[in-house]
């Protein structure tokens, strides 16, 4: 379980195919103190499980459903991902209650400028953005988000400059794609609603 605070931006050092899975070596020293295999990290998003320590990251492995449903088959040698470690009894719940679990992509329509923020408007796939309101929260990149107004398939959220520095956001331009994971509870209410009709 992650909060959506992304701990830091890491780099991806390697990237080996391992028949349909793909293995990535992060480089993320500010990570590498206290890790160990096993734990679990989230790269835009997607819970991996760390295989292998390095001097200065480690490896994880994202099997071929995970690379089918997320951005993690586009990343290449020297791109930015968002890191965030998996949550303890002790952290402090800043975000909001993520499980690393992509539901799809989203895709980057435009910006606008704003004062003081830059508003970023996604297309969200129509079986997704039925989760979404107003002032709710999604996981954008693994990118703990409040949404701004929601229309037909269209979703807003309004960005300050410290997230757009310390994110991947920084790097948002329209045709991206990003992972997207919509709220837990929503879902839930969901399945819930639909046993009981």
């Amino acid at each position: 379980m992650f909060t959506g605070l992304v701990e830091c931006l890491g780099e991806v050092g390697k990237v080996e195919s391992e028949g349909a899975n793909r293995r990535f070596r992060m480089l993320a020293a500010s990570l590498r103190e206290g890790l160990s295999i096993g734990d679990s990290i989230a790269h835009n998003g997607v819970c991996l499980t760390v295989e292998s320590l390095q001097p200065s990251g480690y490896e994880v492995v994202a099997v071929a459903q995970t690379l089918s449903v997320s951005n993690l088959g586009k990343i290449r040698p020297g791109d930015r991902v968002n890191l965030e470690r998996a949550l303890l009894p002790t952290t402090r719940m800043g975000g909001h209650w993520v499980q690393g679990h992509v539901d799809g992509l989203a895709t980057v329509v435009r910006s606008v400028s704003r004062q003081g923020s830059t508003q970023w408007v996604l297309r969200l796939p129509k079986d997704l953005v039925r989760y979404c309101i107003s002032k709710g929260s999604i996981a954008l990149d693994g990118i703990s988000l409040t949404l701004g107004s929601v229309e037909g398939s269209l979703v807003e959220v309004n960005i300050i400059p410290h997230t757009a520095k310390v994110t991947t956001i920084g790097t948002w331009k329209p045709g991206k794609t990003v992972n997207v994971e919509v709220d837990l509870l929503a879902k839930y209410v969901e399945r819930l609603l639909a046993v009981r009709a």
